[in-house]
C-alpha cells in the first residue's frame, strides 16, 4: 500500500487517540456497504431536488462518526456543500442562551466543498457564485468585459438568483445581502464583504448592530436559525452546488440536558427538521444525526420520549437485527464481523509500516490470533467496538516496531495483553475464525 506519510500519520495518529481521521479514510474502508449505499441514494435524491432526513444510532466506537466522515467525502466528490457539527453543552438545537445559534455558528465554520474540505468555504462560495456567473455571461453572449452591456447581464443573472429565494422565510434579507456582497465584490470594499460574511456566520448579536453595518433590520437567532440553512441549501443549488448535506454528531448531549422542558424543545426542534425534509418543504437539503441507542430509544429523556418523533421513527414489527431496513429514517450499525475486522488490522499493518519505514512483520497467523484474543473478552460479541479493537492494534504495532527482537506473537500472547481465555463466548469466536483465511 503506498500512502503519503503525512495522511498515514494522521490515520494512525488519530485511530489510536479514538478519534476519526478527517483524511485517508479510503485507506481503511472496511464493510458499511450496505449503509453507504443508502445514504448514496439519499445524496441523489438531494441532488435532484428532495430533501432527507437520518439517524445513524451505534455505540460509541461503533463507527458512527467513520460512516459520517465517509458520507461527507463521498457528498463533497459529488459537488456538495457540507456542514458538520457536534453537539455538546454549549451547541444544541434549540436553547435561551445562544446554544441554537453556537450550532450554525459551528455549521457555518465547517462549512466545506471539495476544493475546501477543511471547512471555511463561505468567502469562497460565494466568490465562486460571482465568477461563475460572470462567465456564463461572457460564453454565452460573446461580450468583452469592458462592455457596459457585461456588467448589465451579470446584474441581471445576479438579481434572478436573488429574487428566487425572496418568498422563502427571510429570504428577502437573505437576499439583499447577497446584493450587498455582489456590489462590494463589483467595487473592490473587502470590509464591506466581510460584515455580509459575517452576518452570515451568524456573528452579529443584535439588531442595530447589524442595522448601523449593513442596513438590514435582522439577525440570525436561536429560533430561526434551521430557516437559513434552509435558504442556503436553495442557495448554493442556484450557485452551481449539488445541494448542502448538514451532518450533525453527539446527539447524546440533547439527552444529558438535565431540565425536561429544555429537551423537550429540542426534540421539537429535531420534529420541524424531519417534517420539512419528508414533506418537501425543503429542497436540496440532507440532515444525518448521529447518536446512541440509549439517547434515542430512551422513553424518559431520550428521542422517543417526545412522543411525535417515537411514533415516526420506531421500528416496526418486521425489522430487527436480521433484517435491518435501511430505507427507514433510522439507520442501526451493526458490528464489523470478525472477517472486517480482519481486514481492516491488515491494512492499518501496511500504513504502519509505510509511516515508519519497515516491512511490517506481522503474519497472518498473528493477525487471526489477534482478533481471537479480542473477541475473546467476556460480552464482546455484544459490547466490543472497532475503536477498541483498533487502538489494541496499533498498540501491538508500536510495540513490535519499538521491540525489533520480539515477535509479534510474543506480544499478544503475554499475560497483560490476553483479557479473557477459555470463556464460552471466546471458544465460540474460535470455532467461527478457526476457517480464516487472507
Amino acid at each position: 500500500m503506498k500512502i503519503p506519510k503525512r495522511i498515514a500519520s494522521a490515520v494512525i495518529n488519530s485511530l489510536k487517540g479514538g478519534v476519526v481521521p478527517r483524511i485517508g479514510l479510503p485507506y481503511i474502508a472496511v464493510g458499511r456497504e450496505k449503509e453507504i449505499e443508502a445514504l448514496l441514494h439519499d445524496i441523489q435524491i438531494i441532488s435532484e431536488g428532495g430533501a432527507s432526513f437520518r439517524f445513524i444510532v451505534g455505540k460509541y466506537g461503533s463507527g458512527k462518526s467513520f460512516l459520517l466522515q465517509t458520507i461527507r467525502n463521498h457528498a463533497m466528490d459529488r459537488n456538495f456543500v457540507v456542514a458538520d457539527a457536534d453537539l455538546s453543552p454549549e451547541r444544541r438545537l434549540q436553547g435561551t442562551k445562544g446554544q441554537g445559534l453556537a450550532t450554525y455558528k459551528e455549521l457555518m465554520s465547517n462549512l466545506s466543498t471539495k476544493t475546501r474540505p477543511e471547512g471555511g468555504a463561505l468567502t469562497l462560495i460565494l466568490d465562486r457564485w460571482i465568477n461563475s456567473v460572470r462567465n456564463d455571461v461572457l460564453t454565452q453572449n460573446n461580450i468583452s468585459p469592458e462592455s457596459p452591456l457585461f456588467n448589465e447581464l451579470v446584474e441581471k443573472q445576479i438579481y434572478e438568483v436573488i429574487n428566487s429565494l425572496s418568498d422563502m422565510v427571510h429570504g428577502f434579507d437573505f437576499a439583499r445581502l447577497l446584493s450587498v456582497y455582489y456590489k462590494s465584490y463589483v467595487s473592490g470594499l473587502d470590509d464591506e464583504k466581510a460584515k455580509v460574511v459575517k452576518w452570515f456566520r451568524g456573528e452579529y448579536t443584535t439588531k442595530s448592530e447589524a442595522k448601523a453595518e449593513l442596513g438590514v433590520n435582522i439577525v440570525i437567532t436561536d429560533d430561526d436559525w434551521y430557516e437559513y440553512i434552509k435558504l442556503f441549501a436553495s442557495f448554493l443549488k442556484k450557485a452551481g452546488y449539488s445541494g448542502l448535506l448538514v451532518l450533525v454528531d453527539e446527539l447524546v448531549n440533547i439527552y444529558k440536558i438535565p431540565n425536561s422542558i429544555t429537551r423537550q424543545y429540542n426534540y421539537e426542534k429535531i420534529l420541524t427538521i424531519y417534517n420539512d425534509t419528508l414533506q418537501g418543504k425543503a429542497s436540496h437539503l440532507g440532515v444525518i444525526m448521529c447518536g446512541t441507542p440509549q439517547c434515542v430509544e430512551d422513553t424518559r429523556r431520550g428521542v422517543y420520549s417526545y412522543e411525535a418523533l417515537r411514533s415516526r421513527l420506531a421500528r416496526g414489527h418486521f425489522s430487527n437485527e436480521d433484517f435491518n431496513d435501511m430505507l427507514s429514517p433510522v439507520i442501526y450499525l451493526e458490528p464489523l464481523t470478525y472477517e472486517e475486522m480482519l481486514v481492516l488490522c491488515e491494512k492499518l499493518s501496511c500504513i504502519h509500516g509505510e509511516l515508519f519505514d519497515y516491512l511490517p512483520k506481522i503474519t497472518q497467523d498473528d493477525l487471526i490470533s489477534f482478533i481471537k484474543i479480542e473477541f475473546a473478552r467476556i460480552g464482546a460479541e455484544k459490547h466490543i467496538t472497532p475503536r477498541e479493537v483498533i487502538r489494541d492494534f496499533i498498540e501491538v504495532l508500536n510495540l513490535a516496531y519499538q521491540n525489533p527482537n520480539v515477535s509479534v506473537a510474543q506480544i499478544i500472547s503475554s499475560d497483560s495483553f490476553v483479557f479473557a481465555k477459555g470463556d464460552d463466548t471466546g471458544d465460540s469466536v474460535n470455532e467461527d475464525l478457526a476457517e480464516f483465511e487472507i
